[in-house]
């Protein structure tokens, strides 16, 4: 049985903020930073938010690495 989108959504979101405190980004997770972002360029926000999405992807390529090779090179 599959798990729902909103358990999935908690998953990631738990992902995300464990991604940011590893880099001490936690300041720039959006959950943490209710204040108007409208007037901050994308690039600027790709400087503080990108850290954290790549961070996330090292934490999911290594979790898909490691559960490959628990089951013999299958996902």
């Amino acid at each position: 049985m599959g798990r729902t989108s909103e358990s999935k959504k908690k998953l990631l979101q738990q992902l995300k903020m464990e991604a940011a405190a590893e880099i001490g980004r936690l300041n720039f997770v959006r959950e943490n930073n209710d204040h108007y972002k409208g007037d901050v360029s994308s690039r600027q926000n790709g400087l503080e938010g990108g850290p954290i999405g790549g961070q996330m992807v090292k934490k999911m390529v290594a979790f898909a690495e490691q559960h490959m090779m628990q089951n013999g090179g299958k996902l």
